[in-house]
């Protein structure tokens, strides 16, 4: 089985966040980058795959040289083979036509894609791609189980999960339950200084239209002042929540 697992090069969640040129640009000076946390979640579960059945798995990211990095980590989590599409990910549509084009010539078994990335939030490229190439789709997957073509995944859904059935090939967007964060991959000495010695393989972008652009970005207000109010003051607790709050 060949397994591909779409990696995005986010910002750690504990990175400041600023954006330059009139917050049209996000200010990428001192942001430390890591694997999409929904796509790591993908990418153990595929490690698991190849410890269990033998499947073989490639990773791939949309983005520039300063990606690599990403994907070195990727390669000493355990995947086997790497790939950068040499081009800026601009919008939802133009990433999953890049990432179309790879699965088609590839021929790989299971596509696993986070179901969103954590900067853009976007959570269209998984879908996207599977109505490109009109494959069947699984979104927000929290199990998989795997036998010959035979597909059983749980999808989480409101107030539960809904367990499918479905065949390959077979898209999945992944999210936390698929693995849960204990049984997240380390990379251990031995798989940093393997993945050092790994070719990634560069591909140059497909022609495909650019439909959205960031126009400008805008940061959350900030929080207002906290009032303390004394535990023998109830009413005037009651007269702030009815009248100012408006929350009772």
């Amino acid at each position: 089985m060949k397994i591909l697992v779409c990696i995005s090069h986010v910002p750690d969640t504990t990175s400041k966040i600023n954006f330059v040129n009139g917050d049209s640009e996000f200010d990428t000076n001192g942001v430390q980058y890591v694997i999409n946390p929904n796509d790591e979640f993908g990418l153990t579960r595929a490690i698991w795959l190849q410890e269990q059945q033998g499947a073989v798995v490639t990773v791939v990211n949309v983005g520039g040289p300063e990606t690599e990095p990403t994907l070195r980590k990727a390669l000493a989590i355990g995947a086997n083979e790497a790939i950068r599409i040499n081009t800026n990910p601009t919008d939802g549509f133009f990433v999953a036509k890049q990432l179309a084009e790879v699965i088609k010539t590839g021929g790989y078994d299971l596509i696993i894609a986070g179901k969103e990335s954590l900067d853009y939030n976007g959570g269209m490229v998984p879908g996207m791609i599977a109505g490109i190439l009109g494959y069947n789709f699984v979104n927000s997957c929290v199990g998989l189980t795997i036998e010959g073509t035979n597909v059983t995944a749980n999808r989480e859904i409101d107030g539960g999960k809904e367990i499918v059935s479905t065949t390959l090939p077979l898209i999945i967007g992944s999210q936390k339950g698929l693995v849960e964060e204990k049984d997240l991959r380390i990379p251990n000495m031995r798989g940093i200084m393997t993945a050092r010695t790994k070719v990634i393989t560069v591909l140059e972008p497909i022609a495909a239209n650019v439909n959205t652009k960031s126009v400008q970005f805008e940061k959350p207000a900030p929080k207002s002042a906290v009032k303390l109010i004394a535990a023998d003051q109830i009413d005037e607790l009651i007269n702030l929540l009815h009248n100012e709050a408006k929350v009772i």
